[in-house]
């Protein structure tokens, strides 16, 4: 078996048999020695991915339609939770009302933003119409929008999802959507938006 260890400007490659063959200069301070060849701490040895992402994501039904029945909503939400969780995403909330979907989630950096929703959106939609849930069928809009957010402000965006049918009651999705970009400073094409 063959082990690469580190001598303070030089890599060793050790071979079983004790002897020794330089491979690779390289600067090293935190080396040490062990039966004359080097190696790092195990502590150094392992490294690690540490991210904290709070995710809000929102999509809609294509053309806005009013398809998601409040009679199988609760039960899109579980299949969308789970679709999330099995990826190894923590949700914080989900909400929406008939033509769209909020999702507050703690992202882990292990899967791609786009991928994740990709995957959110297929599964969902091909749940939807496996079931003939929607009367017809059932399609996502293309897009969606993705925004980060602080710890400190999880609990007034996870708030805001959970009441998403009393919200929309003084506001259209479309008006809801155009104030988030607004707040948020983005940028947006209002041909592609509603």
């Amino acid at each position: 078996m063959l082990m690469f260890f580190c001598i303070t400007q030089i890599i060793f490659l050790c071979i079983p048999n004790g002897m020794h063959r330089p491979v690779a200069k390289i600067a090293n301070k935190n080396s040490r020695t062990l039966k004359g060849c080097i190696h790092h701490s195990s502590k150094e040895m392992i490294m690690s991915t540490y991210t904290q992402i709070h995710i809000h994501a929102i999509f809609a039904v294509q053309n806005r339609d009013r398809l998601i029945s409040e009679g199988w909503r609760k039960r899109l939400y579980d299949y969308i939770v789970a679709i999330v969780q099995n990826r190894g995403h923590k949700i914080l909330a989900i909400g929406g009302t008939e033509d769209h979907v909020h999702i507050l989630f703690g992202f882990r950096a292990t899967q791609s933003l786009s991928s994740l929703m990709q995957e959110i959106k297929r599964g969902s939609s091909e749940w939807i119409n496996k079931n003939r849930l929607a009367g017809g069928m059932f399609v996502w809009q293309k897009g969606y929008g993705a925004f980060s957010y602080s710890k400190s402000q999880i609990p007034d965006v996870a708030r805001y999802i959970e009441n998403q049918v009393k919200h929309h009651k003084k506001r259209s999705s479309c008006e809801e959507y155009k104030k988030i970009l607004n707040d948020l400073d983005i940028d947006y094409d209002v041909r592609y938006l509603c």
